[in-house]
């Protein structure tokens, strides 16, 4: 199994809708803020790293296997992105209201440097496309 964790979202009715994404093969992309990984003091995933995603329960569900990863400024987010983030976005207005929102609700709290904020077309963020390897037994129950 995969040292690393792969949480997407936060637990509840939004990450079972993402992991759901996930094992359907709808979602092959996700983002975050760079600050999110510098607060965590996380290196950023490479290629051929895998991943174990977890449910709302903390089951193992899949592994993951990163295809690529970029830090791109929020600015430059395009339409493939939101497609691939597998949430059903039809632009990518619609995908950064959305993502904005959970930013400002779900990580801003948690964070003692909130210096990037208010988030901007300069904002840093961290883009991770990916490929399902395994359904784990959990997936499958």
């Amino acid at each position: 199994m995969p040292e690393r964790i792969c949480e997407f979202g936060v637990p509840g009715e939004l990450r079972d809708r993402l992991v759901s994404a996930v094992l359907r093969g709808e979602k092959t992309a996700t983002s975050s803020l760079m600050v999110e990984w510098q607060h965590e003091s996380e290196p950023l995933p490479k290629p051929g790293e895998r991943e174990t995603v977890i449910d709302s329960a903390g089951r193992p569900i899949a592994v993951i296997e990163i295809r690529s990863t970029a830090v791109i400024r929020l600015g430059d987010a395009d339409l493939e992105l939101a497609l691939a983030e597998g949430e059903g976005f039809h632009s990518v207005k619609e995908w950064r209201a959305t993502h904005e929102s959970f930013w400002n609700d779900h990580v801003k709290p948690e964070l003692a440097d909130t210096s990037t904020w208010p988030l901007d077309d300069d904002t840093q963020i961290v883009v991770q496309y990916f490929r399902v390897l395994e359904l784990l037994p959990a997936a499958e129950a």
